[in-house]
């Protein structure tokens, strides 16, 4: 069972208040909120078991390394992948997509190839790709996606040719709430010889990601989404290009051999980890995947489904509401425009009745003008979503009416 009041007991900060009332959080696309496990265990390391990793030769430092490693584990194991050797720890999914752009796209892509994305795109998948386009000569591509928001396969198909080397898309819209087919777009991906990238960093949160059923080459997701904490994100690529990948950055801990004159590189993932890691931040965030495997995605997607349906049906009720990206089966995150009111004005009543929602083009403005929009207020729902949260926000929706 799906007991919504205990999961919202383990989110301290869900018994807060803004402005004298109880706080609604509905901007989880943003950043997730924290469990008490993954809280305490932050202090817990700082405090008992703290030291640098793959260093030191005492029992800390060797205690460290081994829950730093396990970390790396726990992300296979959620992901699915063959390796752990196939994990690469990140500050976040952003920089993942820049790693991956800056050493596979720029030794692999040439004048004459092509790099395909959908509308969709966070600007953290399209603008590396802008630069690696500059960098190398490639030509930059992207696909339609329908008016309501859904992907459009017959756009995608036709865009599909043997230029293409690499595609790169969402696997969930952080606007539109728009789940890609994923494991079709890989399947037709590679028949032409192009790889794909994921970025995972909604999809992650509200579904099961295999990476091995997908048949995906890359894919990327950022911690603090997943309930976990910031500074920390996670590269997946196949064994075989992350082996064929040159070092991201240079520094401490990803060499080989160095001298004066030359230097060889570690073997993944160590390659790509210079310097001292994020070593809390990984370990904790194997505390945030165990609290959200324990809830399992089945018991999760079906909460969200419900939630979906629930503010559906009053948002029909509300005159002048407009909801952007309508796709079938969409996840929970939700753009809306009310009455032409500016999302900024509409924002700032919201909050003054305690309930958290996120305003402008949400690092997606190419996206958000093609929907015919220069800024889009959105909500969006975590696990520990509830009923009442969605009723708070249109109660406060309709005192948003007395001002305009």
């Amino acid at each position: 069972m799906y007991d919504i009041n205990k999961i919202r007991n383990d989110f301290p900060i869900l018994k807060t208040t803004q402005n004298g009332k109880s706080f609604v959080y509905l901007d989880t696309a943003a950043t997730a909120q924290k469990p008490k496990c993954v809280i305490n265990k932050i202090g817990e390391i700082y405090s008992s078991c703290y030291a640098n990793v793959h260093r030191g030769d005492y029992a800390m430092a060797e205690d460290v390394t081994a829950a730093y490693e396990q970390a790396r584990d726990t992300v296979r194991e959620f992901l699915n992948a063959n390796s752990s050797h196939e994990i690469v720890f990140t500050r976040n999914a952003t920089e993942a997509i820049n790693l991956v752009a800056a050493t596979w796209g720029q030794e692999n892509l040439k004048a004459g190839d092509e790099i395909l994305l959908s509308e969709a795109e966070h600007h953290a998948n399209l603008i590396p790709w802008q630069i690696t386009a500059q960098k190398t000569g490639a030509e930059l591509k992207i696909f339609k996606i329908n008016d309501d928001g859904s992907y459009n396969a017959e756009e995608f198909e036709k865009a599909l040719s043997s230029k293409v080397k690499l595609v790169s898309v969402t696997a969930m819209s952080n606007v539109l709430g728009t789940i890609f087919p994923i494991k079709k777009m890989a399947t037709a991906a590679h028949a032409v010889g192009a790889k794909i990238l994921v970025d995972a960093c909604q999809s992650a949160v509200h579904q099961k990601t295999d990476v091995q059923d997908l048949n995906c080459d890359f894919l990327a997701f950022s911690g603090h989404k997943l309930y976990g904490p910031t500074g920390i994100g996670v590269l997946y690529a196949k064994s075989e290009i992350l082996n064929s990948m040159p070092p991201y950055q240079t520094g401490g801990d990803m060499v080989d051999k160095v001298t004066y004159l030359h230097t060889t590189y570690a073997k993944p993932p160590a390659r790509f980890e210079a310097g001292t890691p994020a070593i809390v931040e990984a370990i904790t965030l194997q505390e945030a995947i165990k609290y959200v495997s324990k809830l399992s995605f089945k018991n999760i997607m079906a909460h969200e489904k419900e939630l979906l349906a629930y503010f559906d049906e009053q948002a029909k009720q509300i005159k002048g509401l407009k909801i952007i990206g309508t796709a079938p089966n969409k996840g929970g995150v939700i753009c809306f425009d009310f009455k032409g009111i500016h999302p900024q004005d509409l924002s700032f009543i919201l909050a003054h009745e305690g309930v958290a929602i996120r305003i402008g083009h949400h690092c997606a403005e190419p996206l958000v003008e093609r929907m015919g929009y220069a800024s889009l207020a959105r909500v969006s729902f975590g696990l520990y979503t509830s009923e009442s949260d969605i009723d708070a926000f249109f109660e406060a929706l309709h005192k948003v009416e007395h001002f305009f």
